[in-house]
């Protein structure tokens, strides 16, 4: 079975982790502040916290935000349940804007649309590593007195008019698991460019642990003393991971290179086949392609993603809108709240996307593809 994600992991990063493994910190070391220190170089952003994974990274940076009961979050049905789901958890209302037609990233209009004075963040999701149109949305969330967060799960090293994902938005979150761009084989991380919101992520994700004396309720206790002001969790990633990551970045060039060469050769094997829609890519966006989501037409991507499971080739399918699953459909939302959604994810199928696959790989996919829908 050609798996539809794969992390790629090579001697350089099995040293990096025994390294550390040999050394004298095993977690809230060295290694944890080089990696952020290097996420901040690549995305421009001036303050990354590392986190244990990217569902992880939308709760802290939705409790950076401040956001609680009473607030409101628009976001995109078309995603992981966590980008919903985590603000949820801090006590909010999520109200759900559809997608754009094309790229099935959320739409500015349907955003302005939905902002209320209730409404605290617009969280976009950057679908299959295509950027959200992140100018557009910064102007509604200024207009409006909101914060814009960029679920960028998928985009790591994407960039938008010449700008860096992690530099677009007041938020940033990433994920680092092993399906994704690059891996930590389990983590995440916030970005942002506001030191405010920066300390009160990297807070938020260290028990909310207060350990400057300044800031201290009662700063004579001694010098082992540290309080708590506002509730936070441990979601520290430990410094293994960590390296793990940074030498991940070291190759992150050459996997978005490769990804982009799949995509093309996708694109090649599949532009003349009647039946299919290919991937959108807008001319002032640069992608590091997560996914390669066909579309398959007239009501067929069942049968074609049974074919092709059975043919070998591990296809899937991304994503349920977020208000089909039972959590939200239990909270009063119902099915046909936003018609693109609907209509792309009943057309899309994920095809293999990954640095492992070969030429030969590629091709094999796009032959079960074109078998498939001929039928």
């Amino acid at each position: 079975m050609i798996p539809y994600g794969r992390q790629s992991v090579d001697e350089s990063d099995i040293a990096a982790v025994v390294d550390v493994l040999r050394g004298d910190w095993l977690t809230t070391g060295p290694a944890v502040a080089r990696f952020e220190q290097d996420l901040e170089r690549l995305s421009g952003a001036t303050r990354c916290v590392s986190v244990t994974s990217g569902t992880a990274a939308l709760h802290v940076a939705y409790a950076a935000a401040g956001v609680g009961p009473g607030d409101e979050v628009v976001t995109t049905p078309m995603t992981f349940v966590a980008t919903a789901s985590s603000a949820l958890a801090l006590g909010a209302t999520v109200r759900f804007a559809d997608v754009e037609e094309d790229t099935a990233n959320i739409d500015p209009a349907a955003v302005d649309a939905l902002v209320t004075d209730r409404t605290k963040v617009i969280a976009g999701v950057d679908y299959a590593g295509h950027p959200i149109e992140a100018d557009a949305l910064n102007e509604i969330a200024s207009r409006t007195g909101t914060l814009l967060l960029e679920d960028a799960a998928h985009s790591i090293g994407s960039t938008y008019r010449g700008r860096p994902v992690g530099s677009l938005a007041d938020l940033t979150t990433f994920s680092f698991f092993p399906t994704k761009n690059m891996t930590t084989a389990e983590g995440g991380a916030v970005a942002t460019t506001d030191a405010a919101l920066g300390e009160r992520a990297h807070r938020f994700h260290f028990i909310g642990l207060v350990r400057d004396r300044d800031e201290m309720r009662h700063p004579d206790e001694g010098p082992w003393h540290q309080e708590v002001h506002e509730w936070g969790l441990n979601y520290r990633l430990p410094d293994v991971l960590a390296a793990l990551g940074t030498s991940q970045l070291r190759r992150l060039a050459a996997f978005k290179a490769r990804r982009a060469e799949i995509f093309v050769r996708y694109a090649e094997a599949l532009g003349d086949l009647d039946g299919v829609r290919l991937p959108t890519r807008r001319d002032h966006v640069d992608p590091i392609w997560h996914l390669y989501p066909l579309r398959v037409l007239e009501g067929r991507r069942r049968e074609v993603f049974e074919a092709m499971r059975a043919d070998g080739i591990g296809v899937q399918v991304n994503y349920l809108p977020v208000y089909r699953h039972p959590l939200f459909e239990d909270l009063g939302l119902r099915r046909g709240l936003c018609p693109n959604a609907e209509a792309f994810y009943a057309e899309e199928l994920s095809l293999p996307m990954h640095v492992g696959l070969t030429d030969d790989d590629v091709d094999r996919v796009a032959d079960s593809v074109r078998r498939a829908v001929r039928g």
